[in-house]
């Protein structure tokens, strides 16, 4: 375990190396000084995983298992500078489902991947044909990162592709990389050199490794647009690819919800990680018989959540991760109000305030067709949605043309999932929002993406499969 400061220094640019200082969202200080790699760089890196590859897919499941759950240890070992460091760049605060969750989803995710059974499958055994599927190493996989959970998302990309067998190339995204590289430079801790490498470019370097013909398979969590580039430039190799894109996630409530009870679970639902979360509850629907009582104990339950610098214990929301999404949040809000919606709490942000912090915001009585509602805003402010009808409601979820997320609420589960098979989305949750799991597998429907992560499906998808027959 190293001290916070050994940890930082460990992954900074070197002398002479081309840097990017990397600002803190909350305070506007300098974080730290990440090292931009070159094309030649990814091109040594990758040159390096291809021949690391035969022997680490050589050694079985069980031993790339176990050095899984050694570089979970790795990770448990130094949590809280890992966390400092997520704290300090990406902005969320330590406590509440923030900067010390994610290094402890990381850790979890490594043991549930390490323990997650994949044997080979008998298809046809009727006494003349007997062919078995199984998964074979795909070769070098390439991840690219976000910058909303930079260390979880890192770790759903590359644990189950180093379990396959596979090595890794990971490209974070420019806005966080050294808390990704801190975490890489951790996880090699107990990793045979070069099965896992991490390039700290600029676009040409993702644009490359996405195009790179000895890249088999591209990990890719961010927007749509971008998601649609890597589609493009994987065409000529044929990569296999897995995609998780923007979503736009609705909820629906139904009449029989009580309110009350379900307040605080929509509020995180919606406002995990400031709302910087890909599947985040971003519009709500309530039916009009009690509309106004949702309303009403949302923003109860708003304003009893502090936000403010991530190190500081007490907060539980912090800022945007930097000005451009900021920007976006406002202007969506702004619209919002212009067109007549009413803000039930927030919508005013302090000019004079240092970091990205845009309050914690409700608006009500909006319109389906605003922007607020019909754009993912990826910030602390919720649109709710009056409706009258089930149809209604199901038919406004669906209008979009991303299918992430949905959650329907209601004490009355066969009505809520039936409701949620009406939903075009991967994941519909019924009661709760966004609550991913290690052993079930998560996707995204329409422009969300394609292509699935976590438990088996998760496995496979990081292989080749292979019938062997006879």
């Amino acid at each position: 375990m190293e001290t916070y400061d050994a940890l930082l220094a460990s992954v900074t640019a070197g002398p002479g190396q081309d840097s990017r200082t990397m600002y803190d969202p909350a305070t506007g200080g300098v974080v730290g000084e990440a090292p931009v790699h070159t094309v030649e760089d990814l091109e040594t890196a990758v040159a390096a995983a291809v021949a690391a590859q035969p022997a680490w897919a050589a050694l079985g499941h069980d031993a790339r298992s176990a050095a899984l759950l050694k570089a979970a240890d790795a990770v448990e070992r130094s949590a809280e500078e890992l966390a400092q460091l997520l704290s300090r760049e990406q902005g969320k605060p330590l406590n509440g489902p923030n900067a010390r969750f994610e290094v402890g989803a990381c850790a979890a995710w490594l043991r549930a991947t390490a323990a997650t059974e994949l044997t080979p499958e008998v298809i046809v055994d009727d006494g003349e044909t007997y062919a078995e599927l199984h998964y074979k190493p795909i070769g070098v996989v390439g991840a690219i990162g976000p910058w909303n959970w930079p260390m979880m998302i890192t770790i759903w990309q590359i644990a189950p592709a180093l379990r396959m067998g596979n090595t890794a190339v990971v490209k974070p995204s420019k806005m966080t990389p050294l808390s990704v590289l801190a975490l890489i430079k951790v996880l090699n801790e107990e990793l045979p050199e070069n099965v896992l490498t991490a390039i700290s470019g600029d676009r040409e370097v993702g644009a490359r490794l996405a195009e790179h013909p000895a890249v088999g398979k591209i990990m890719f969590t961010g927007s749509t647009p971008a998601g649609k580039a890597i589609i493009k430039s994987s065409a000529d190799t044929v990569k296999r690819l897995t995609l998780e894109l923007g979503g736009n996630d609705a909820g629906i409530v139904l009449p029989d919800a009580d309110p009350k009870t379900i307040a605080q679970d929509l509020f995180w639902g919606a406002f995990i990680n400031t709302g910087q979360t890909c599947a985040a509850l971003k519009r709500l629907y309530v039916h009009n018989d009690i509309y106004d009582a949702v309303c009403n104990e949302l923003t109860t339950i708003a304003k009893t959540m502090p936000m403010g610098n991530g190190l500081d214990e007490n907060n539980v929301l912090g800022p945007l991760q930097n000005k451009a999404q900021y920007d976006i949040v406002a202007t969506l809000v702004q619209a919002a109000r212009d067109s007549g919606a009413r803000i039930l709490l927030g919508g005013n942000p302090d000019p004079g305030q240092p970091g990205y912090f845009y309050p914690t915001t409700l608006v009500a009585d909006i319109d389906n067709n605003n922007p607020l509602v019909t754009e993912e805003q990826f910030g602390p402010a919720l649109p709710i949605i009056r409706y009258t009808t089930i149809d209604e409601a199901v038919e406004m979820a669906n209008a979009l043309d991303v299918g992430l997320g949905a959650s329907v609420w209601s004490p009355n589960l066969p009505a809520a999932r039936e409701v949620a098979a009406r939903i075009q989305a991967g994941t519909v949750w019924i009661n709760k929002h966004g609550a991913v799991d290690p052993r079930v597998p998560f996707g995204g429907a329409k422009q969300s993406g394609y292509g699935l992560e976590f438990g088996v499906e998760g496995l496979k998808a990081l292989g080749v499969p292979q019938i062997i027959n006879g």
